[in-house]
Order: structure tokens, then C-alpha cells, then sequence
């Protein structure tokens, strides 16, 4: 069942008109992605929105995620624990994004979707569905770095999506479906820009994935603000839409030792095991949405 079914505009824009998930119900009925038609026109296509003509958006942060747990992993939705870091990345519709990455077998403290890199503080899905925040749909990871590398999570970033797709991935199309990755660290700079030039080689097309510093959107309120709550882990919870956008393209990220800085390359080699690959890697159909919501035991 789609979650966002596109329907062409003579404008040439996509308008988003599936009903909220199941999961949701409580919710008013209103429709998933609805902002006026001139701003969809406008703002929801291909073009990001210009900072100054986002939607002004609001003070108060999203209600009901201070302090929450994560519906699988029974971890705080919020807390970065000390020793701790964050990733932050964009490849599509992040029901299916977020899934794969709770399920790596160990190192993950968290996971949580909301709206990244965009203008609006504090954005409602509706208003960041509209493409008038200028927000992508993301996932927030945080990880101990003593027990997953970031480049087990850049590889799993790559291989799930396609990243040459411009705005949109699959069904879902838009600036608010755009690929990106941002960055919190020079090394974490450095290891997504040798990572997209290897892996754009082994695609044989240019890659249209963003990359930029989080520091880049404090000027905004921050590059992250947490999605509404029926939105997180929303395919593991009972009434949810088997749904997924993201396009894997059956292209592998590996060798490691073939596209990471040799200076990086004992900080970060990878700590999942190519059994774990074999098994678990991101595959055509976007396959992660009929996996088990529970993280893979090795």
C-alpha cells in the first residue's frame, strides 16, 4: 500500500494525498502532506524553498518526544549518552529508514525520524510535507562508536536508496524526499565525501545526495527537529503500512579499505561483519519493510 501516492500536476509538481498512518487514527483525519496548492506548486517540487519564503514555524519543539522511549529498543528517544555520537542522514521516506538502522545487531542506542537541513523552526509533518520548510525527511542515530563504525551506517546510507534520483526517491517525489548526509565532525566530513566519490564510480551516474555541515542550519533553530510521535518507529507498531520509497540499487559499498582515507582507516573500519551484509543488506523492493522489527542477532 503506498503511502504518498503522486499525482502530476500540469504545473509539474507532485501532490501528496494519502491519509495519515493507522497508527494515527486518533489524529484528526486530515490529509497527509496538505499544504495550499500554491505553496505545494511552489515549494514541493523540484526547487528547495528560498530561506525567506519558508513558513515561519514556531517556538515550542514537537509535543510528547521529551522523554519518550524508543518503541523497539526501549531507549530515550532524545538522550545522547556520554561516549556517544550522532548521525544524521536523508534517503527517503524514513519509515524505511530509520527500520534498518534499529536493526543493526549492536552499537545503536537510538533512532528517531524527523524533518532535517531546512529553514522552518519546529515544522509540522503537513508543513514540511508542502515543501515550504525547506526540511527533508531524516533519521537521527545515535551510536557508541566503540561498537559500530560510521562507516557501517554510511554504508548502510548508500546501499539503501538511490542517491542519483534528485528530489524524490521512488514514489514519493519532492524536495522534502532529497538524499543528504550532514556532517558533525571533520571526520565524519571527510569519510561521506571519499565514500559518495567511490560509490558514485561504482553507480556509473552522477550522485545528487547533499552534504553539508550541521553547523550550516543554527542559523535556522538547528538542522534537526524530531518528528511527530505516531511517525517514529512507525513500522513496528501494530496498524502500520508496509511502506517504503527507497530504491536500493544492489550495488555494494565494499571494499572499505577501497574508498576511506588511509588516515581514517583504523579509526573507523568497519565493525559489522560481511555475514551480516550477506543476510541483512539493503536489496531491490526496499526488503527492510518485511523484516522483523527486532535487531538481527549474529
Amino acid at each position: 500500500m503506498l503511502r504518498c501516492h503522486a499525482v502530476t500536476i500540469t504545473m509539474g509538481a507532485s501532490l501528496c494525498l494519502a491519509l495519515r498512518p493507522a497508527s494515527s487514527r486518533a489524529q484528526p483525519k486530515t490529509r497527509r502532506g496538505i499544504g495550499s496548492l500554491m505553496d505545494l506548486l511552489s515549494g514541493g517540487g523540484g526547487e528547495l524553498v528560498a530561506p525567506d519564503r519558508a513558513l515561519p514555524g514556531r517556538p515550542a519543539p514537537m509535543p510528547n518526544i521529551e522523554g519518550s522511549r524508543h518503541f523497539v529498543l526501549g531507549t530515550d528517544q532524545v538522550a545522547v549518552p556520554e561516549g556517544h555520537k550522532v548521525a544524521v542522514f536523508a534517503n527517503g521516506c524514513f519509515w524505511g529508514s530509520e527500520k534498518g538502522i534499529w536493526r543493526f545487531p549492536y552499537g545503536i542506542y537510538s533512532t528517531a525520524v524527523g524533518y532535517c537541513a531546512g529553514f522552518t523552526p519546529n515544522p509540522t509533518y503537513n508543513e514540511a510535507c508542502s515543501g515550504m520548510t525547506g526540511h527533508t525527511e531524516g533519521v537521527r542515530v545515535v551510536y557508541d562508536p566503540k561498537e559500530i563504525s560510521f562507516a557501517d551506517i554510511l554504508r548502510w546510507f548508500w546501499e539503501a536508496h538511490d542517491p542519483t534520483s534528485g528530489m524524490g526517491q521512488g514514489n514519493d517525489r519532492g524536495t522534502q524526499y532529497r538524499s543528504g548526509f550532514y556532517w558533525f565532525d571533520e571526520d565524519q566530513k571527510r569519510l561521506i565525501e571519499a565514500s559518495k566519490t567511490y560509490y558514485e564510480g561504482k553507480l556509473g551516474r552522477p550522485i545528487t545526495t547533499e552534504i553539508a555541515a550541521a553547523a550550516d542550519y543554527e542559523q535556522y533553530g538547528g538542522l534537526w527537529y524530531f518528528a511527530e510521535q505516531y511517525h517514529q518507529q512507525y513500522l513496528a507498531k501494530p496498524g502500520s503500512r508496509p511502506y517504503c520509497s527507497a530504491q536500493p540499487q544492489g550495488v555494494d559499498m565494499a571494499p572499505f579499505e577501497a574508498w576511506c582515507p588511509e588516515d581514517l582507516r583504523e579509526t573507523y573500519a568497519p565493525k559489522l561483519p560481511e555475514a551480516f551484509w550477506n543476510a541483512e543488506k539493503p536489496r531491490r523492493g526496499c526488503s527492510v519493510v518485511n523484516s522483523p522489527n527486532e535487531p538481527v542477532v549474529l
